[in-house]
């Protein structure tokens, strides 16, 4: 049997630009690679390879395996583990409840929710953005919009982080081990919305239990599968997206002080950000039949991890791809919240928070702010800081 070539590896140690290095290096040489590590699985680099690979859920299906590493240890959890038209009933419950509307609704609250939380470290001179900031914030943004009760936020903070931190590390049991809490919470919050319904028009999981498929309730053991999807879904990318912004900021104060005197280029600000530092590139698919692409056979059934931070830094797409451009005249056709039947449906709800995140911060830091001291840098799927130490003023 030939053996095929291991073209880079996901296992290496990484800095903040090193892993967008090495995938430059397989846009220009290796476009369709392969690597033994994480299990083994190709990757694609280029722009129109991934938006064609995740747009065709008639070829490459996410049924067999959605990520990379492989984590679905716990159960099958919709509407990311069902390939169309099965995950369709779960997409048409949630994404009303999704909308720039209602979004844009939860502003309001979401800025109080900043202003709270960056408060001890406007008071302290500086600190964590991501752990002392950006891990909390999604999870009080989202407890607002999932209706969860105050209490169990942090309960979700923490078992989310220690199921982020077992994938990091690729270690399955813990990943298994955590995974089950955040189903425990799952079952939870089901049982509540049972005994005390919502108004399905508000509440996510009311939406879930009035949804109807075939004029049957959605599957019970899918039912809870998809509240645990979505207690975390929303958690991990704004908090890497907002550690990768501080750090690109720290290092240009210039850019740093434009956007804090002129809060108007915010929102074009986060979509360049959204592109340069995309947080995903472990997003998989598998083929169900052998696939030619650039000269090389992927085989049915293997795994593609698609790498949407390399594809939005393709030059052919966006020109000085790994360079910060503001108002590039094509920044809507970026992949960050991906393309096809699995487009992210919190799109809305992650460009809202990212804005006010900004926005509050540089609020906050009228004197500027700067790097102080080492970043650490996430893992697979994501990629982007996990801890960036700031110092403000």
């Amino acid at each position: 049997m030939t053996s095929i070539p291991q073209d880079f590896d996901p296992e290496a140690p990484e800095d903040f630009e090193s892993a967008h290095r090495d995938y430059a290096r397989l846009r220009g040489e290796c476009p369709v690679a392969h690597t033994e590590g994480l299990g083994g699985f190709w990757a694609l680099s280029r722009y129109d390879d991934v938006k064609r690979a995740a747009s065709d859920s008639a070829t490459f299906i996410t049924s067999v395996q959605n990520v990379i590493p492989k984590i679905a240890f716990t159960g099958r959890r919709p509407p990311l583990h069902l390939d169309p038209p099965e995950h369709t009933p779960y997409r048409k419950a949630l994404n009303p409840l999704l909308s720039l509307e209602r979004s844009e609704a939860f502003a309001p609250k979401t800025r109080e929710l900043a202003r709270e939380l960056l408060a001890p470290m406007v008071a302290a001179g500086g600190g964590d953005i991501c752990v002392g900031f950006s891990s909390h914030f999604p999870v009080h943004v989202f407890g607002e919009w999932m209706r969860m009760p105050e209490e169990w936020l942090e309960t979700l903070h923490d078992a989310g982080r220690a199921f982020i931190l077992a994938v990091h590390m690729n270690h399955p049991e813990r990943m298994k081990d955590t995974s089950l809490k955040l189903y425990e919470m799952a079952r939870a919050l089901i049982a509540i919305r049972r005994e005390h319904p919502e108004d399905p028009a508000v509440d996510p999981v009311s939406a879930l239990l009035e949804a109807r498929h075939e004029g049957q309730p959605l599957p019970e053991e899918l039912l809870v599968g998809t509240v645990r999807q979505v207690l975390l879904v929303g958690l991990v990318a704004p908090m890497v997206m907002m550690g990768s912004i501080s750090v690109h900021l720290a290092g240009d104060p210039v850019l740093q002080q434009q956007l804090r005197e002129n809060p108007a280029l915010i929102p074009d600000a986060i979509e360049e950000f959204l592109r340069l530092y995309t947080p995903y590139r472990g997003f998989a698919r598998t083929a169900v039949r052998d696939v030619e692409l650039h000269g090389r056979t992927i085989p049915a059934g293997e795994g593609i991890a698609l790498l949407y931070c390399s594809a939005n830094r393709d030059e052919s797409v966006f020109p000085q791809g790994d360079q910060f451009v503001m108002s590039r005249p094509n920044i809507g056709e970026h992949l960050a919240f991906g393309r096809g039947p699995h487009n992210c449906p919190g799109l809305h709800l992650g460009r809202m928070e990212l804005r006010v995140a900004l926005e509050e911060l540089l609020a906050a830091t009228p004197g500027g702010f700067a790097l102080d001291g080492e970043i650490t840098m996430s893992r697979w799927p994501e990629i982007g800081p996990l801890v960036v130490p700031l110092r403000f003023g």
